[in-house]
């Protein structure tokens, strides 16, 4: 059968521009709470300082949504950000051109993608089972790689990027732009975005209609490792150095971002808007409950909170359908 046969996602589209809506709306309500709840919370430098904490964890639920929506999960990418921290700090001490060493960094996550692909595909692993044993894999051989030290990047155009700003904005929020922008093309106005809700849906009804049920699991796993790798490049950027144990517990926030975004872990539904505002919403939270001098256990039971109610009710519109 001809892939044209596949049905596109165009139904859910209305879904996920409420359900976007609903979750800026929350956003915003937050930072006009926050703003009467402490004056600081508006101050220039908390705003930058708030772009600057949810821009990473929004990029990595991008990737990480990406595999979600096909059914999957993606347990290593903190892991493969500390990892290309590694990686990155290792090629600049080197002398290795800044430009190279980031392609480097970013092939390496590219790697780490399409070994999952193949633990999946090829050797029938399940993708909890791969990306958790890479995640533990990937620290134990960056503290090989380091000893278990830090390695302080000698770079100092490197590291000023990430403290820097373009137009009043931090250029770390500019990068969540970058990414987002090709992700949205990628996934809503692309026959490749439309596999990857395909195989969501119904692996084997996709494979019938003639899609590629194989190669879109290991585009999805490799867009999450190459947004994890470029994570970890901004990074080291951000902190001046290589650690291998940096990042450690994102892959959680990344995957909260994602389902609190709208993403369900069920497969097939989801959107690139959705995890990034999520990943701003868990920012805002984050910070807004450090300035009101909120014990940070609270802040966990909130997030927890949060994606029990929001897969509650995606379970009820599954069920009503």
């Amino acid at each position: 059968m001809s892939t044209e046969a596949i049905p596109a996602e165009r139904p859910k589209r209305n879904y996920n521009a409420l359900f976007g809506l609903t979750l800026l709306a929350l956003l915003v309500l937050l930072w006009v709470i926050l703003s009467v709840a402490t004056p600081s919370f508006a101050s220039a430098n908390n705003i930058s300082n708030l772009l600057r904490q949810g821009s990473m964890i929004a990029i990595l639920a991008v990737g990480q949504t990406f595999v979600i929506i096909t059914g999957g999960i993606d347990l290593s990418v903190g892991a493969v950000v500390g990892f290309a921290t590694v990686i990155a700090a290792m090629l600049i001490n080197a002398g290795v051109p800044m430009f190279l060493a980031i392609l480097i960094t970013l092939l390496v996550g590219v790697a780490i993608g399409l070994f999952h692909g193949f633990g999946i595909v090829k050797m029938g692993l399940p993708p909890f089972i791969i990306t958790l044993a890479t995640l533990t894999s990937l620290r134990g051989i960056g503290l090989l790689m380091t000893n278990g030290n830090s390695i302080s990047i000698n770079n100092d155009a490197f590291q000023l990027f990430s403290r820097g700003s373009f137009l009043g904005v931090p250029n770390l929020f500019w990068m969540v732009i970058l990414v987002g922008i090709p992700a949205y093309i990628f996934l809503h106005h692309s026959r490749w975005g439309r596999y990857l809700f395909s195989v969501g849906s119904n692996a084997e009804a996709s494979r019938l209609s003639g899609v590629n049920v194989q190669r879109t699991i290991y585009m999805a796993y490799t867009l999450s490792g190459l947004c994890a790798a470029f994570v970890g490049v901004l990074l080291a950027s951000r902190i001046g150095i290589g650690n291998p144990t940096q990042a450690e517990g994102w892959e959680l926030q990344a995957i909260a971002s994602s389902v609190i975004g709208g993403t369900s872990l069920f497969g097939a539904v989801g959107s690139v808007h959705g995890p990034l505002l999520g990943a701003f919403i868990l920012a805002t939270i984050n910070n807004g409950a450090n300035l009101l001098n909120v014990n940070a256990f609270w802040q966990r039971i909130i997030t927890g909170v949060l994606i029990i109610v929001i897969v509650y009710f995606d379970g009820l519109r599954r069920r009503g359908k």
